[in-house]
């Protein structure tokens, strides 16, 4: 049954695609190849633009194919400007469902009335994108905000479509010998996971508080307030912000914005995120930014719809900062070093090989100003390099990179000389400077204190019953009392192995995390140190 809703489903998304005039497409795929003939003898007919027929069509076919628009469209560099104008419709222009069930929906989440929970209510969408629509409304206090509405039955359609990729993932795994290398199957679990927060908007609230958090009092950033008493898993009701929409660039310059530094605010807001908090926003397409310009000077992003967040474990933004720095002080060298230590690529890989072709693909774009380097094409020639040492995808990645090709596009659409290096280096590089103060550690070790301190209370106890049976078992198998060499033989092996749990605790905290870890072990070997001396 469930092989049966498959093949329907992408005979729905040929007929899709046919339907708006995409023939090229579906005659190209394998399904269909065998009778390509046939688009030959089929009468021509008047077609709308291209640009227009693709967003049609990924409308029709569903969120998730919405979100595969939204995502190209931020990618000015790489299409034509007909098909990013259109394609840049799917970020809040997709036709919304009817008011009469929005209003149904509300009713339902909150148990009365629409006129009881607010005291306006407009019927009219202020805009409607792949996963909810939104409408512009009054609290009974007074206060205006917008309220978000998860589309009728959008989980259902979602897991419709999440069967599809998994199903063409799992036979790219069976019969494509490129994907053990690309992980398709995780790639897709990870795309779930982030569509099932998208999903529930009462985790969309908590992102939000959480980001205005990380940026109050920020004059980069501000993040509206949650209501928390009208949000529930299908409904988000948020403050209602004013500001110019980020892709109406000529109303911005009309308002003498310096587009600069918004350009470059917000390649340092994507960084801050990142290895500053570690907590990013991870859907920054141009419908979902808006810039306060009461100070055109001193413009400030303001960000709504915070539905994808990501994070990235102490490793992963450790190799990630120190490989971004050593790609731009080309030292390929610790670049290919950095890969293998992460794990990247596999442990075998012959270091200096994987310098050589990564300084190939990198110094022909160095010969370029830095405001002219593009991440984009460095990720994908990287990609396409990495092939021969058999690198892996990092699902856990994926989104992190998205997140910054949708930075860098939209920066370069703001201000086309913009320096992508020059506002991320010294965050990299102070982040990298307090990562390594020693303060850093005492600070960690101060927050992780309350669950260290417990274990550490009970490890003199611990190591002392230990070491009491260790000696009885020695008393049980030797009934004469041991030679005083031998007792001495066995105080110095105890030293020394107090030593080395005392010297490893201490490389712990400079080398590896978390460094509470080895705090704890330094910890211990000292008591070890002093019980071996008794």
């Amino acid at each position: 049954m469930r092989r049966l809703r498959l093949v329907l489903r992408l005979l729905g998304i040929q007929r899709a695609l046919l339907r708006h005039g995409l023939d090229e497409i579906v005659w190209r795929t394998h399904l269909f190849r065998p009778l390509a003939w046939i688009a030959k003898l089929l009468p021509r007919r008047t077609r709308a633009p291209l640009g227009v027929r693709l967003r049609l069509a990924l409308e029709e076919l569903g969120p998730i194919f919405v979100k595969f628009g939204q995502a190209v469209s931020v990618r000015r560099d790489l299409l034509p400007a007909d098909i990013g104008d259109e394609l840049a419709k799917l970020q809040d222009q997709v036709p919304p469902f009817p008011s009469t069930e929005a209003a149904a929906i509300l009713e339902r989440a909150f148990g009365r009335p629409i006129g009881e929970v607010f005291a306006a209510f407009q019927a009219e969408p202020l805009a409607a994108a792949s996963i909810a629509q939104v409408h512009a409304a009054e609290l009974v206090s007074g206060e205006r905000v917008v309220v978000k509405i998860l589309r009728p039955r959008v989980g259902e359609l979602i897991q419709r479509d999440l069967e599809v990729l998994y199903a063409l993932a799992g036979l790219a795994e069976a019969y494509w010998p490129e994907a053990r290398r690309l992980h398709p199957l995780e790639v897709v679990a990870e795309f779930e996971r982030t569509l099932a927060a998208e999903i529930d908007l009462m985790r969309e609230a908590a992102n939000a508080a959480q980001l205005k958090r990380n940026f109050a009092g920020s004059e980069l950033l501000y993040v509206p307030t949650v209501y928390w008493d009208y949000c529930r898993p299908n409904v988000l009701t948020i403050e209602r912000i004013s500001g110019v929409p980020i892709s109406h660039v000529e109303e911005l310059q009309r308002r003498g914005t310096n587009i600069k530094r918004l350009a470059e605010n917000g390649v340092e807001i994507f960084f801050t995120q990142v290895f500053r908090h570690n907590f990013f926003h991870a859907d920054m397409h141009p419908g979902n930014i808006f810039v306060d310009v009461t100070d055109p000077e001193r413009p400030k992003y303001i960000a709504v719809d915070f539905g994808i967040v990501g994070s990235l474990d102490a490793r992963d933004q450790h190799y990630l900062a120190e490989n971004f720095l050593a790609f731009f002080r080309r030292d390929y060298r610790r670049v290919a070093t950095l890969h293998v230590d992460s794990g990247w690529v596999p442990k075998g890989t012959r270091v200096v090989e994987l310098e050589a072709a990564v300084r190939s693909v990198c110094e022909p774009i160095f010969e370029k100003p830095l405001k002219d380097i593009s991440f984009g094409l460095v990720l994908l020639r990287l990609f396409q390099t990495a092939r021969q040492f058999d690198m892996e995808v990092q699902p856990q990645l994926v989104l992190l990179q998205k997140t910054l090709l949708a930075i860098e596009g939209l920066g370069r659409q703001l201000y086309p000389d913009l320096d992508l290096w020059q506002t991320a280096q010294p965050i990299l590089e102070e982040w990298m400077a307090q990562r390594r103060d020693p303060r850093t550690y005492l600070r960690e070790l101060h927050a992780a204190w309350p669950t260290v301190s417990e274990d550490l209370r009970l490890l003199p106890q611990l190591l002392h019953r230990a070491i009491r049976r260790a000696d009885i078992a020695e008393a049980a198998r030797a009934p004469l009392r041991p030679p005083l060499h031998l007792r001495r033989r066995r105080g110095r092996d105890r030293t020394h192995a107090a030593s080395a749990v005392l010297i490893a605790g201490v490389l712990w905290t400079g080398l590896a995390e978390p460094v509470w870890i080895g705090w704890a072990g330094a910890a211990a070997g000292l008591v070890l140190l002093v019980l071996a001396r008794r």
